[in-house]
């Protein structure tokens, strides 16, 4: 086995482990390569956090099973799916030669290893149980782990958490990842540095909750605010630090503060509120209410003046009633939040949330979704629209995939594969670079202007 091709699916958390998977695999000698009909292992590593995930990874395993160009060519299947739906994989998808747990991030290399003299499509009928057993540690990413970064050199992710340890009645994220599980300060730092080292750019901090940070190591142990101030200090050569998700109720004045008073510390603030509804949060285990949302929308912006908040909402939550979702949308246009997500509600297999009563239907769903959809879209753009005029702090990505007439890029205010871009259609730059950009258009989500001299 000389050659690998990765194929990552799913969050920024899970892309840190596949990068961590590649890393190893490249230190034992394996060389990563584009195209899957030039590798010896086809390596995917899954989501398994919704259906649609789960979908879209077996239809990318079998994808790749097709183009296999030899019987010697190894398939290995890793991550949330894996660990969600376990032994039943195996039957189902006989071709896959190896499965992994997301507890078995770093014993890829020489699991894989052991399959070097087996027939193709016979590892998995050896497979040992994927799951921890009880006393044994559970993964956490470590800086003595090789990494391979599959992003452009600019940006890159550093998870500082596993598990989580909220228990939101949809999710089967601690179910799937375990219980909360953080890194110490100097081992973040450690890689951290070694980050900066190499050029990065842009810094993102990801989590399933930042804001859980250090919760689990005792009462004196550390916190966000604290990592922050050591990060920022540590790391004086990265522009942009990021920081993806904060959980409502964590989000502290200190924290705010800190960002205000930090520039490179981005104040962009990424907040899953899922709804505003008391009813709908209480029957999705989120110790909070509209009041609290709503306060905590005010205060960001009172102690950040420069603050971008984002956050995501869910619809058709079950017992969700039409007077929620109005609700909704006056939070929406009293609020004005510069980015959201909106997602339709999908029973989970295992999750609280799919026994509950009040089942919505799909079409109802859709008209709500569609109906939140629209009134965000003009808020969306009636926000990007007071950006015209302004000159903006971007980072270049490289030429445009809409058109090779145009670069593209980031402002501070967009997040990487989640938000909108900055087209840009005069001067010249190279992906990234950090420029000035003047605004003369807006889009709902997307922006376009040209780089201005200092």
């Amino acid at each position: 086995m000389k050659t690998i091709h990765l194929t990552s699916l799913g969050c920024p958390k899970n892309l840190v482990d596949s990068e961590l998977m590649l890393g190893q695999l490249v230190a034992a000698g394996l060389q990563p390569v584009t195209e899957p009909g030039e590798a010896d292992v086809l390596l995917v590593n899954t989501c398994g956090f919704i259906q649609s995930a789960v979908e879209e990874g077996i239809d990318t395993i079998l994808g790749l099973i097709e183009q296999k160009k030899s019987p010697a060519v190894r398939v290995v299947v890793c991550g949330c799916m894996v660990q969600r739906y376990g032994s039943s994989l195996v039957g189902e998808l006989p071709e896959v030669d190896l499965f992994l747990g997301t507890e078995e991030v770093a014993t890829i290399a020489p699991r894989l290893q052991a399959l070097e003299h087996q027939p193709s499509g016979t590892g998995a009928a050896d497979w040992v149980r994927y799951l921890p057993q009880a006393g044994t540690q559970r993964f956490l990413p470590d800086a003595k782990l090789p990494r391979q970064l599959t992003t452009p050199p600019h940006r890159v992710y550093l998870k500082v958490t596993e598990g989580c340890g909220n228990h939101c009645s949809y999710c089967m994220i601690p179910a799937i990842r375990g219980p909360l599980r953080s890194r110490r300060p100097a081992d973040i730092l450690h890689e951290a540095r070694a980050l900066a080292a190499a050029g990065v750019k842009e810094l993102t901090l990801v989590a399933q909750d930042l804001t859980a940070y250090g919760l689990d190591l005792g009462p004196g142990g550390p916190r966000l605010p604290l990592l922050l101030k050591e990060l920022h200090r540590e790391v004086p050569q990265v522009p942009w630090i990021r920081l993806l998700y904060l959980y409502p109720t964590r989000v502290s004045d200190e924290l705010l503060e800190l960002v205000a008073a930090h520039p490179r510390i981005l104040p962009y603030f990424d907040m899953p509120f899922q709804h505003v509804s008391d009813p709908v949060l209480k029957a999705m285990n989120r110790p909070y209410g509209e009041q609290l949302v709503r306060e905590l929308v005010a205060r960001v912006r009172r102690l950040v003046p420069r603050a971008v908040i984002r956050s995501t909402f869910m619809v058709g939550f079950p017992g969700e009633r039409e007077e929620d979702v109005d609700r909704l949308a006056s939070f929406l246009n009293d609020c004005r939040l510069e980015q959201v997500g909106m997602f339709i509600y999908c029973n989970e297999e295992g999750s609280a949330a799919a026994t509950l009563p009040g089942q919505v239907s799909e079409e109802l769903k859709e008209q709500r979704f569609q109906r939140l959809m629209a009134l965000q879209s003009d808020i969306s753009l009636a926000v990007n629209q007071a950006r015209v005029g302004q000159v903006e702090e971007v980072l270049v990505e490289g030429v445009s995939g809409e058109t090779e007439l145009l670069l593209e890029g980031r402002g501070w205010f967009q997040a990487p594969e989640i938000d909108g871009c900055v087209y840009i259609n005069e001067g010249n730059c190279r992906a990234g670079d950090l420029v000035r950009v003047l605004i003369s258009e807006a889009h709902p989500y997307d922006l376009v202007g040209g780089i201005v001299s200092e």
